[in-house]
């Protein structure tokens, strides 16, 4: 059975599947103020999962497609916890009580994957259509780690977003929670609650970070499934992680730095990559052991070098990075327009 065969598929989508439903299960059951070892239960039972996944590609697959999943997966792990620093500011600035924020966190999750699935599958096939398509996600990820390196103290407008814009405009809306729905019915209408813009600002805003993790992870592998299976279990545990990590957050101050170079080290990978294929066989590659290696390193030394920053200077803070800095200032200028006008 091939890595990429309909089977393999529908067993991948399966357990994800299976995943989610116990996530919706647990988070609509009871709502209520997730804890540290609740958090951390959940936290190291998705990352259980995600590297018994790995080992069992071992042997089903072979050692070099475990590697690239699992570098992968580390991949798009240290990238998630930088969309963390943005649901802080969307569930901040919407507001939502403690009880209801796994929820509003699970609904827009799943709103990502499916969002990623669909990247995904463009990804793959550009790739397999349009040879210099490595060059081209190369020069994003280095185009994207210088700015994210330079704005890497300023956090992502949410408010700018055009979907969220939209369905603020578009939907009727309430102010009440109604017990956590995401759709209400008030005066015999239906409206949308403050979750359901949570769940949009959640899903969209994702799908911003998935223009840079998509690429990256396609320079680790280029199987689509493997792609997927990454995404997938570095998103699923995104809920717990959250609760676990909410405070840590602000204390990783040289987080944008450190994702910053490891997105110009996939960057420099997938030019490599090109070059090997499509100009001279002389040109090396960077092994996907070496990749996970340097990854890992420079993930270890960002979280030392964070601490002993923080411990030495406590009133930092950390940002998530910004990469649209002047489309955040013409989002702003046209929202301070609109208010004068009202």
């Amino acid at each position: 059975m091939g890595i990429d065969s309909i089977w393999a598929w529908l067993a991948v989508v399966g357990i994800v599947l299976a995943l989610f439903v116990l996530d919706f299960m647990i988070a609509a059951r009871r709502p209520h103020a997730v804890g540290i070892r609740e958090a951390a239960l959940w936290s190291t039972f998705y990352v259980a999962v995600a590297v018994v996944f790995g080992l069992s590609l071992w042997p089903l697959a072979g050692a070099q497609i475990a590697s690239e999943y699992i570098t992968g997966w580390v991949v798009e792990k240290s990238l998630s916890v930088d969309n963390l620093f943005v649901f802080v500011i969307i569930l901040t600035r919407f507001q939502v009580p403690e009880e209801h924020r796994q929820k509003a966190l699970l609904f827009g999750v799943a709103a990502a994957l499916a969002l990623r699935a669909v990247l995904i599958s463009v990804g793959a096939a550009a790739i397999t259509l349009f040879s210099p398509t490595f060059l081209l996600f190369g020069l994003i990820l280095l185009w994207t780690a210088i700015q994210l390196a330079r704005h890497r103290n300023e956090d992502p407008d949410v408010s700018g977003n055009p979907v969220l814009r939209w369905t603020k405009r578009t939907l009727p809306a309430t102010d009440d929670l109604h017990g956590g729905r995401l759709v209400a019915t008030e005066d015999g209408r239906k409206v949308i609650t403050p979750l359901f813009l949570v769940f949009i600002a959640i899903g969209t805003t994702d799908l911003l970070f998935a223009l840079d993790s998509i690429p990256a992870i396609f320079g680790i592998t280029q199987h689509p499934l493997i792609v997927f299976a990454a995404n997938a279990f570095a998103l699923l545990g995104l809920r717990a992680l959250y609760f676990l990590i909410e405070g840590l957050l602000e204390r990783l101050v040289y987080l944008s730095l450190g994702l910053s170079l490891i997105l110009a080290f996939i960057g420099v990978k997938l030019i490599l990559a090109f070059l090997h294929q499509d100009v001279s066989r002389s040109i090396p590659e960077i092994p996907s052991l070496v990749s996970l290696a340097v990854i890992v390193t420079t993930l270890v030394i960002t979280v030392a070098a964070s601490m002993w920053r923080v411990r030495r200077h406590p009133e930092e803070r950390a940002h998530a990075g910004s990469l649209h800095r002047l489309r955040q200032e013409t989002s702003d200028r046209r929202g301070t327009s609109e208010v004068h006008k009202r």
